[in-house]
């Protein structure tokens, strides 16, 4: 049988607070509403001045303002004190099991672990037992990496995908502590519609039971050539690629020896079945700030092919995406009336990875005739319907993604493009909560 760092993995050093509220403590993963200060406000008022990870983190909202270099400095001073005020409970050896039940009355099953670096490639046709699923945006790695460097902390918003039909390594793992009554480390409800989530620890007598699980599904996921498509990066791409980034930079200055121990060779995910009945693949839509939405919706018809037309309502619109494997939804307002616009396309291949070249060519054309357009990305039909009624703003529903053959198409045709597709809803999105000293 292999041994777990054969498989890329290592048992974390897990921090929890004590003593400390779920409802002030955990918040939702940094790169969600990204275009919605007031939830963010929001959940700075959740938190009532009480220790939260909300004081550990940058929310991309904030990510142009031109207070970040603050920021990112409180950050690392709250990180420092935090550790100094002793709002963390002692180190717990071992992988947290998880269950979170979501708003939407789904429940989803996850092992905490700490995954090496050196076994994840984020480049594309990568043949690492860790590979990225979605094409990485270089330049949201630095400010994350001014974060991570140096910091005492880190924190995971990162979801890893394992290929377990057979459900033994999570869910497997659930029943057995459940069986035996173990207390959960933590347990409660989340701010801001997040649900309730609860942690057991997982004791050493069951990590050969864990071990076991992971051996076979490597066996399952080796290819003619010898490579094991171990885990696939469901959530966190960039700061799984920025977590990268800054070892392969700190490692330059480990003799040998130190390369081995250090734990910033490490980082701590979460692993989540994609079999899981509680994970959904959900598009990320996209919002597109300055353009004409007409000739947007013009040169999509014109490379893509299909018809276009009108629906009554955003529901509608929103419904005949969701039921489509390859419609886009336009939601924009023009002289204060609003549109709601179906582009039926006979795509057969996954849709998304025809659209965005497109919508880029698109924008890249438009920018070099002197206007301005942007793209954002947006987690939840509703945030995209809400931002289609800005001005110059469109707001693109994208179809859903089959999960059946995910790891089939990553293998075979390298990660996806950039954001193509998000594991559940905005809400249902993973809370920081854990956390693991990385000096």
């Amino acid at each position: 049988m292999k041994t777990f760092s054969d498989l890329g993995i290592r048992i974390p050093d897990i921090l929890l607070p004590q003593n400390t509220d779920l409802k002030s403590w955990p918040v939702i993963a940094c790169d969600q509403y990204t275009q919605d200060r007031d939830y963010w406000k929001k959940a700075e008022k959740a938190a009532d001045g009480k220790p939260s990870t909300i004081n550990l983190i940058l929310p991309e909202v904030y990510l142009n303002d031109s207070g970040k270099e603050k920021r990112i400095a409180h950050i690392k001073t709250a990180m420092q004190q935090y550790i100094a005020d002793g709002v963390f409970a002692p180190e717990i050896h071992g992988f947290i099991y998880v269950e979170r039940r979501t708003a939407y009355g789904r429940l989803r099953h996850g092992l905490v672990t700490a995954i090496d670096l050196e076994t994840y490639e984020w480049k594309p046709f990568s043949k690492a037992l860790i590979r990225a699923t979605e094409a990485t945006i270089i330049d949201r790695i630095p400010p994350r990496k001014e974060i991570r460097k140096n910091a005492p902390l880190e924190l995971p918003h990162i979801m890893l995908l394992v290929n377990d039909p057979a459900h033994e390594l999570i869910e497997g793992t659930g029943t057995v502590l459940k069986t035996a009554g173990d207390a959960p480390v933590y347990d409660g409800d989340l701010m801001m519609n997040g649900g309730h989530i609860t942690g057991w620890a997982v004791p050493e007598k069951i990590n050969d039971t864990v071990l076991a699980s992971l051996t076979r599904i490597a066996q399952a996921n080796t290819a003619a050539d010898g490579s094991t498509f171990m885990f696939a990066v469901g959530d966190g791409n960039h700061s799984l690629a920025t977590a990268k980034a800054v070892w392969d930079e700190y490692k330059t200055t480990l003799s040998e020896e130190e390369r081995g121990t250090s734990r910033v060779r490490y980082a701590l995910v979460e692993v989540v079945n994609i079999y899981d009945t509680g994970l959904t693949f959900e598009p990320i839509h996209r919002a597109v700030f300055g353009a004409g939405t007409t000739e947007l919706i013009t040169a999509l018809r014109t490379e893509l092919g299909g018809s276009v037309r009108e629906c009554s309502s955003a529901a509608e619109l929103a419904e005949k995406v969701k039921q489509s494997a390859a419609s886009f939804g336009f939601v924009y307002s023009t002289a204060g009336k609003m549109s709601y616009t179906l582009l039926e396309t006979p795509v057969t291949e996954l849709a998304v990875a025809r659209f965005q070249p497109v919508v880029d060519e698109f924008i890249q054309k438009e920018n070099a005739s002197g206007k301005n357009l942007t793209i954002d990305y947006i987690h939840g039909s509703g945030e995209t319907i809400k931002l289609g009624s800005k001005p110059e703003t469109t707001g693109i529903l994208l179809p859903p993604v089959d999960k059946d053959s995910f790891f089939t198409t990553i293998s075979s045709r390298g990660p996806l493009p950039r954001k193509s597709f998000s594991m559940g809803e905005a809400d249902e999105k993973r809370f920081y909560l854990e956390c693991r000293k990385l000096f």
